[in-house]
């Protein structure tokens, strides 16, 4: 797993425990704030993993 991709899923995992948390203590706009870093967060991780998987083809 390429080095990005993976600290792109670990912000992935923890901008959704920081949604939790922020929707169970009752902030909702700071918990929207975590899931739209979560889905930005997500869609790199998914870029980097296919981008490492046809960079062996391409060359």
């Amino acid at each position: 797993m390429p080095r990005l991709a993976l600290y792109a899923l670990i912000v992935c995992l923890l901008s959704v425990g920081a949604a939790v948390v922020s929707f169970t203590r009752g902030s909702a706009w700071l918990g929207v704030v975590w899931v739209l870093l979560a889905g930005l967060s997500s869609n790199m991780a998914w870029y980097y993993l296919r981008k490492a998987r046809t960079a062996p083809r391409a060359s």
